[in-house]
């Protein structure tokens, strides 16, 4: 009986991950972009860039010039400095003397108990064009055509664009899960998009229209919570119509991954708190991808060793979905300029199981006080 149960569960784990795998990260693994030919550029809107920085000198002195210096017909930069103590705004001055197109506002009150949101609408409120391009101070575009690639996706009914923002690549293990949690985050939000289900956005690199955020009542919804501007954002407003994806790798966002497990793991808690937030349809479907991946290795691990005769059934049901996520991510490692990773992917695949583990509890019962 308890081995009949171990089979069922076991399966139906495989099953579900199977389907993930092989009909909707599909649609990314096969997605061929639509853009087929540019907008003269008289035609192409105006486009306000907007970052927020706390305390951001190092990574604005490095990263902005990338930003400023994109190549595009016209646009703005708006930087809101977010109550720095350090030599932010003498670093956003030095930058005023040479770029026009640079304009940065200074908001001082308690910014740590606020949350970034407040920044953000305040960029947002500031910026005098219609489409909004978000990006952070840690990060730099991987070429300067990252602005008129994103940009040209804003056309006819699609109000969001979403990016992607990979971690530049060092050595060392936690580089290396680092970045594979990032494409697997993107599989997974990119995926849904594509599905017709887009439930959340990443900051790094994410564009849509001036109107949409008014007409959306802006933060208000989610104001309560320090995270969120991004992903909380996304969920409330996008829909299959209103929604779509670029992977053009010229617009690739790159970001310095953390250092340490500890930094890593308090960004991940932050970033991570704001999921139980999502629409009901959204959490269930992420619910059953994480706990059919977990179910499938424990799952089958369990019966491995409680019943005998379940081995070939076990190996046989591990290699194929194992054969379909490698073939999959064998062209979508390609399409996000990640092709290192595949050699690793059974293994990282397995040890992904720890990530689940050791932030389910941070999910269900810890509210995070600050952004930075």
């Amino acid at each position: 009986m308890i081995c009949e149960l171990l089979y069922i569960i076991y399966f139906l784990a495989t099953l579900s991950q199977i389907l993930f795998w092989g009909f909707l990260f599909s649609k990314l693994a096969f997605y061929k972009d639509k853009i087929e030919e540019e907008i003269p550029k008289k035609q192409a809107d105006p486009v306000s860039i907007i970052i927020c920085a706390r305390n951001e000198e190092e990574n604005l002195e490095k990263n902005l010039p990338r930003i400023l210096n994109q190549i595009y017909r016209s646009f703005e930069v708006n930087v809101i400095n977010d109550g720095s103590t350090d030599q932010t705004n003498n670093i956003l001055l030095k930058f005023h003397i040479e770029y026009s197109n640079l304009h940065s506002e200074y908001v001082s009150k308690k910014p740590h108990e606020r949350g970034k949101k407040f920044a953000l609408a305040k960029g947002i409120e500031l910026a005098k064009h219609e489409v909004l391009l978000m990006t952070d101070a840690d990060c730099q575009p991987a070429t300067n055509q990252w602005l008129s690639e994103m940009q040209l996706r804003i056309r006819g009914p699609f109000e969001i664009v979403l990016g992607y923002g990979p971690y530049l690549k060092s050595k060392g293990f936690l580089n290396m899960f680092i970045r594979y949690e990032a494409v697997y985050t993107a599989v997974q939000y990119l995926s849904f998009a594509l599905a017709g289900h887009p439930y959340m956005g990443v900051g790094r690199n994410l564009a849509y229209k001036k109107a949409l955020f008014y007409k959306a009542g802006g933060f208000e919804s989610h104001q309560h919570l320090m995270s969120g501007d991004d992903d909380l954002f996304i969920n409330a407003v996008a829909s299959k119509e209103n929604t779509t994806i670029c992977l053009d790798k010229k617009t690739f966002v790159y970001s310095d991954p953390e250092k340490t497990w500890r930094k890593y793991y308090r960004q991940k808690t932050r970033h991570l708190t704001t999921g139980r937030h999502y629409k009901l349809k959204h959490k269930i479907l992420l619910g059953f991808l994480s706990l059919g991946h977990l179910l499938h290795y424990t799952g089958g691990f369990v019966l491995f060793l409680a019943c005998k005769t379940s081995m070939i059934f076990v190996i046989l049901l591990y290699v194929l979905r194992l054969t379909i996520v490698m073939i999959m991510m064998n062209r979508i490692l390609k399409r996000l300029d990640e092709q290192s990773l595949l050699p690793y992917i059974p293994f990282l695949d397995v040890i992904f199981l720890l990530y689940y583990l050791s932030f389910a509890h941070k999910l269900l019962f810890r509210k995070h006080k600050q952004w930075k």
